[in-house]
């Protein structure tokens, strides 16, 4: 059979599996094995066909579905962070990427910004804090500012000011994505010049060793919000074979639930913040193992692991084929 014929006659069925959801056990064991079936034939007559790779992503998600409705699952909450988000990060690894590398780029313009005019750091900190930063470092203590607060509420503030942000950098997704370009902008010239300050003034390692104990999580988590955002922005950009309302509908729930992801990460990034990051005179072992412990944390949940977890999915389906 052609591949033409092969479509015609069955992607009315194979829309109806997408837009509409079963719940009953045996229409799922059936669209499943349906699925699996098409599947089958695909892969033998059209194995490097779009049509492949979408029946596979299709029963993927199918089997994903009879996953959720198995009986002994614990709990919804724990499905979403154990399943339900890696597998949605890995499907926009290519887009939060791209996130990613526009953060870079900015930050780098940040750095070279402040490397090629002396007053530009105080354009994007303002003059009290750099004033105040020269003090402490004059007084040995550069990193003094985070002991400017009591603990808890600068944790309370600063947790719920990245939270903002991040949602702000999501929602910011609908202009296209240009507002949230113009968000990961502001943030990267603010990190790359203020990095570099510490550098011209000759304590970039103690500032490294304080600033990214929280950065780590923090930064992380600003650039996934900026990925979340171009998700939305792609629905609209880029509908596929979806109706432009369908999936800018579909995009704003993926990226509203990259962004709920977020959460727990920037509440962690605050207490280290409020609580650990004052302590300057830390040894650096200690402040090694931190940043350490957050790098790992963050290539291991938004890299390795929904990659390991996408190809479980993906080879459930193929194996039940044959």
């Amino acid at each position: 059979m052609r591949e033409a014929v092969f479509l015609r006659q069955n992607e009315a069925r194979w829309k109806q599996y997408e837009s509409t959801s079963a719940t009953d056990p045996d229409e799922l064991a059936a669209r499943f094995v349906a699925l699996t079936d098409d599947l089958a034939y695909a892969q033998t007559f059209y194995p490097a066909s779009p049509t492949t790779r979408y029946l596979n992503d299709l029963a993927a998600k199918q089997h994903q579905t009879i996953y959720k409705n198995k009986p002994e699952q614990t709990s919804r909450f724990r499905d979403f962070w154990a399943r339900e988000l890696p597998l949605l990060v890995a499907r926009h690894h290519t887009t939060l990427a791209w996130s990613l590398i526009l953060f870079t780029v900015f930050t780098l313009i940040g750095v070279l910004s402040a490397a090629y005019d002396d007053t530009f750091v105080r354009v994007v900190l303002g003059d009290a804090y750099v004033n105040q930063t020269l003090e402490n470092i004059k007084k040995g203590d550069p990193m003094a500012v985070y002991k400017g607060q009591s603990e808890t509420p600068m944790f309370l503030m600063i947790t719920i000011n990245n939270i903002y942000v991040s949602l702000v950098a999501y929602v910011l997704g609908a202009t296209l994505g240009l507002g949230t370009v113009w968000a990961l902008f502001r943030n990267g010239v603010m990190l790359g010049s203020f990095q570099y300050f510490f550098y011209q003034k000759g304590v970039l390692l103690p500032s490294v060793l304080t600033i990214w104990i929280h950065g780590t999580l923090e930064i992380s988590a600003i650039v996934l919000a900026g990925g979340a955002g171009f998700v939305m922005a792609r629905g609209l950009l880029f509908p596929g074979t979806y109706s432009r309302t369908e999936a800018f509908r579909q995009a704003a729930r993926d990226g509203l639930k990259l962004a709920i992801g977020l959460v727990p990460i920037f509440i962690v990034a605050g207490f280290l913040e409020g609580f650990v990051t004052r302590h300057t005179e830390m040894p650096m072992a200690l402040s090694l193992l931190i940043i350490g412990c957050s790098a790992a944390f963050i290539v291991w949940y938004f890299i390795v692991y929904p990659r390991y977890l996408t190809r479980q999915v993906a080879a459930a389906p193929a194996q039940a084929a044959h």
